[in-house]
């Protein structure tokens, strides 16, 4: 029963960093419409805050993988909050600069600031994901252990937009970083409360192989995990890629009359959508294969994205949100090809438990090290953003999700093809 109940708590750590990790890293993508307030700013430069928390995955992920051989998942993870603490004050920093007088001095400080934040991103996931996978014992239970630590990343996600939506309001040329505060602040607290919980909880770990290089040397023998590192940095471009789009479409064109605020509101579905996929993946992950799984919703999501970017844009369908202020339901009326888009979500709420099940699976004492190496490709968003940025400027935002279509179509491959693990010898 003592160790249940051990096996238990540490359980609930994990899912409650995971929906930490969702909360600060989804608050770059409505800061983007802050950015682009400030001046006359490109779409590639408005994404700075992206960037900064998503390269910081290349900087950080082997390391981070390390860091747990030598420490054990429970210090690393200490680390890496007060890291994020660290992250958080310094974006703050850079809303009380003087935008006026030293633009560059603030975009600056707030990308160091994101690029700090990401380090703390990249440490959490590389103790996340293989925890929850290893306490649910691998294979389709810890992919199902996945999935539900996912419903609550996706709830936080939604929190995250309702929230810079509710503070942002009406963009201006007086919109400045500082109006973020209150949700810096939020993200800063639950940092300072994860660290102190954790470092009370007991957490019961595997036995780590020591820090060898050659760690990294053998994980990378395996086809199906080099791969699927591959299909995790180009998922990174669906998932953030297919709402952050969606939002700037939405408050940057003048004839849908949709501001930020609204705007958030109806990005939150898209988070919403993926909370409620992650809540059907949490169901059925025991039963049906990853697999099977990623080869079902990245069809579904050609058909979507295929579909949002094609619709004629003067068919408009109401979706729902909340005005927080009247506590009452709202509809607002969008292009029928965006609420498409919205459903993507439904797609991506799988995705990432899959990937990382199937890509680190019968990897053996390998596993810390692949997860750092997987964590590493994450800073895939970073540029499947710009590049989706770059096709936005070049063309428009709809042009754009070809990006988008490109991903969905190798995560297809890689969930019929690449994924099966051909290496005749297990890991030792």
């Amino acid at each position: 029963m003592t160790q249940q109940k051990k096996q238990w708590g540490a359980i609930l750590v994990m899912i409650a960093l995971f929906a930490m990790i969702a909360f600060v890293t989804n608050l770059c993508s409505p800061m983007a419409n802050i950015i682009k307030a400030q001046g006359e700013i490109s779409e590639v430069l408005a994404q700075i805050g992206n960037y900064g928390n998503f390269i910081a995955y290349l900087v950080m992920g082997i390391p981070a993988g390390m860091l747990i051989s030598k420490y054990g998942y429970k210090k690393t993870a200490l680390i890496g909050l007060a890291v994020g603490i660290t992250g958080i004050l310094v974006q703050w920093l850079s809303g009380q600069l003087d935008a006026k007088n030293s633009l560059s001095l603030v975009f600056t400080v707030y990308l160091v600031g994101a690029f700090i934040t990401g380090f703390c991103m990249c440490i959490l996931n590389c103790v996340v994901n293989p925890m929850l996978n290893l306490l649910g014992g691998g294979g389709n239970a810890g992919n199902q252990l996945i999935q539900t630590g996912g419903v609550f990343n996706s709830a936080a996600a939604v929190a995250v937009y309702i929230i810079m939506g509710a503070l942002i309001g009406e963009i201006s040329p007086e919109t400045k970083i500082a109006d973020a505060t209150p949700a810096l602040m939020i993200a800063l607290g639950v940092f300072v409360v994860a660290f102190i919980t954790i470092l009370f909880t007991k957490i019961e770990e595997p036995e780590q192989a020591p820090v060898d290089v050659n760690l990294i040397k053998g994980a990378m023998k395996y086809r199906h995990f080099v791969l699927g590192i591959l299909a995790i940095f180009l998922y990174m471009g669906i998932e953030v890629g297919t709402p952050t789009y969606v939002n700037m479409y939405l408050v940057n064109t003048p004839d849908l009359n949709i501001n930020a605020a609204t705007a958030g509101l109806i990005v939150a579905v898209y988070w919403l959508m993926m909370l409620i996929g992650r809540f059907v993946g949490a169901s059925i992950g025991s039963k049906v294969s990853s697999r099977t799984m990623i080869s079902t919703v990245a069809i579904a999501t050609l058909v979507l994205v295929s579909f949002g970017m094609f619709a004629p844009t003067d068919i408009r369908v109401n979706v729902p949100g909340i005005d927080w202020a009247t506590l009452s339901l709202i509809w607002a009326e969008v292009p029928i090809g965006i609420f498409a888009f919205l459903l993507v979500g439904l797609c991506t709420s799988v995705m990432w438990g899959g990937i990382f099940n199937m890509a680190v699976e019968g990897l053996g004492k390998y596993t810390a090290v692949a997860s750092g190496i997987f964590m590493t490709m994450v800073f895939g968003c970073a540029v499947m953003l710009a590049i989706q940025a770059s096709v936005a400027d070049l063309t428009d935002y709809m042009t754009s999700y070809w990006v988008v279509l490109f991903c969905a179509a190798y995560i297809l491959f890689y969930a019929l093809v690449g994924s099966k693990n051909v290496n005749a010898k297990a890991a030792e």
